[in-house]
């Protein structure tokens, strides 16, 4: 998996280039789309550059634990090339269930914030990927050699998803045909993610296809100008507090917590949620903006 990344960095900065120089000559002509600010994209970059290093080894370690969870497979999938449709499927749909728990369980949000914390929304956004989501992500794709899938073709479809959704993060695209739009993530539906709207926060969780939303209840289209960011933006470009800041404020709020029970929910339960019942929680923000829609949703 990390050989097809790595073979993809040149395509990175060249599409990131092309798109920057877009966006400067859009920003001359109307202020329509918020580009690129140099502090922000390197920042990203270096997020980038530290998850590549980090996943290098946790990969190593998901292949041990996939290649040991493939010897009790309920199933024997052929040698065959029709198998690369179900899996591409099956690993979707796994990737929905990480991306959306990442949101509704503040454990898994203090690895995944990172990628929502800019401002802004380009080509190097896709980038700016996690130091600890290889961590806590592992055991969501575990049920794929389970089900026989060869746990190479699960590594090999993974990276497929993660070269598909690069080029989601843009502006420079509005929507798309519907039928794409129907079955497919675009980026209009995952500008509609990284929106901190309360209309916006906790929708759109898919990898490659939106019809998990869709099934799922989680699916909202693009109408209101996405604003870009975090309901409580961090403010600064530094990687090692964009990649920790949420870890540290998780763990201090678990540890003044009055009861074991309180310091259990600041682990588990939503982003924003407080014991106190001073809750900022998704469901909370969209409570108060008026918007009739309560469904849970967490902190983005």
């Amino acid at each position: 998996m990390s050989v097809i990344i790595y073979a993809a960095i040149p395509l990175f900065f060249l599409t990131i280039a092309i798109e920057a120089m877009w966006a400067k000559r859009r920003l001359a002509e109307a202020a329509d789309v918020i580009g690129y600010r140099g502090h922000d994209t390197l920042a990203s970059l270096s997020m980038g550059l530290g998850n590549v290093i980090i996943a290098a080894f946790t990969k190593l370690l998901l292949a041990g634990l996939l290649v040991w969870v493939y010897q009790y497979r309920l199933f024997t999938m052929p040698d065959a090339w029709w198998v690369w449709i179900p899996l591409l499927f099956a690993e979707d749909l796994c990737y929905y269930g990480f991306h959306r728990f990442s949101h509704e369980i503040r454990f898994l949000w203090a690895a995944h914030v990172n990628h929502h914390s800019s401002e802004h929304y380009n080509l190097s956004t896709a980038l700016r990927q996690s130091w600890t989501t290889p961590f806590t992500g592992l055991v969501f794709w575990l049920p794929l050699p389970l089900l026989g899938f060869k746990p190479e073709m699960v590594l090999i479809q993974q990276a497929i998803s993660l070269l598909y959704q690069y080029w989601i993060h843009t502006e420079a695209i509005g929507k798309l045909p519907r039928p794409i739009e129907f079955l497919f993530n675009t980026p209009s539906h995952h500008r509609v993610h990284h929106g901190a709207n309360p209309e916006y926060l906790d929708r759109n969780h898919g990898g490659i296809f939106i019809f998990w939303d869709r099934l799922f209840g989680t699916f909202e289209p693009e109408r209101a100008r996405v604003v870009f960011g975090l309901t409580e933006n961090i403010k600064t470009f530094k990687p090692h507090v964009i990649a920790f800041h949420e870890w540290i404020a998780m763990v201090r709020d678990a540890r003044y917590a009055p009861t074991w029970r309180a310091a259990l929910g600041y682990l588990f339960r939503p982003p924003g949620w407080r014991h106190d019942g001073q809750s900022k929680t998704a469901r909370d923000v969209l409570a108060a903006s008026g918007d009739g829609d309560t469904s849970p949703r967490a902190h983005a």
